[in-house]
């Protein structure tokens, strides 16, 4: 029992997370449009037909862009909790009551051979919520989209072998780039995301000895860059005591392109 996972895309402009075991095949988020999430899929050889669930992290556009399109052409089973369907309801269209479930957040939902427990975050939206997979005795943990990474957060996803997990700005570029001011104070706040520097901290309390692998999701396009998000974490965790590239690895994500297929 072993799962199989890929960032199909990451970022600002539209988010989608792949995973599958030999018996179960999930997506998570569906933030870009049929079309581009059908050729994100090409890239690692699978296709949305075989999807067997759609999960749902938030409301927001870059993660259910395509969603209605996905779930009405492939007739795929969509889950969320009650808040976010009522909040993307007129954005995705008319789904089949047949497709449609509910994923109470704070609960424990059982696909084929993959447990999915959901967890809330702090983010500006109905009932933002993220997932932990568990299959085999291994786990790994999906974040982004948080304005901060709470205890009660770290205890949920801590010594997960594999995390997927925000860095999203540079503070520095963010501060002086062209975002109006209320944007900048939303990103900043606590209902929004976090920092490539708070990732770096958060994630120093979190990885364990099972840790191998850290994925740095959610790049913003114009408050960050891949080198400079990497750059941070690794500085920030090697202060910590934590070698990269020793015990574990560090990632990046793409927002055009999918990462290769990666056993957890």
């Amino acid at each position: 029992m072993t799962m199989r996972f890929s960032v199909l895309a990451s970022g600002s402009t539209g988010n989608a997370f792949y995973i599958e075991t030999d018996r179960q095949r999930l997506l998570v988020d569906a933030g870009l449009s049929g079309k581009q999430l059908e050729e994100l899929f090409a890239e690692i050889g699978r296709h949305p037909g075989q999807l067997d669930a759609l999960l749902v992290t938030h409301e927001h556009s870059d993660h259910i862009k395509g969603l209605g399109v996905l779930a009405r052409k492939y007739r795929l089973p969509v889950y969320a909790n009650e808040k976010t369907w009522r909040a993307m309801e007129q954005a995705v269209g008319d789904i089949p009551a047949e497709q449609k479930f509910v994923f109470p957040l704070g609960a424990v939902r059982t696909f084929g051979d993959i447990d999915v427990e959901s967890f809330g975050v702090s983010h500006d939206a109905a009932e933002p919520m993220f997932y932990v997979f568990h299959c085999g005795g291994k786990r790994l943990a999906l974040l982004t989209d948080t304005g901060y990474v709470s205890e009660r957060i770290k205890k949920t996803i801590e010594n997960a072998d594999v995390f997927v997990f925000e860095s999203n700005h540079d503070v520095g570029m963010l501060r002086m780039g062209k975002y109006p001011w209320n944007v900048k104070r939303r990103i900043l706040s606590d209902v929004g995301h976090i920092s490539n520097e708070e990732a770096g901290l958060a994630l120093a309390d979190v990885i364990g000895d099972r840790t191998k692998q850290i994925y740095l999701a959610h790049l913003s396009q114009d408050n960050n860059m891949k080198e400079l998000a990497r750059m941070t974490v690794t500085q920030v965790l090697e202060q910590k005591g934590l070698a990269v590239g020793a015990r574990f690895h560090l990632y990046d994500t793409d927002p055009r392109r999918a990462t290769a297929l990666a056993y957890v």
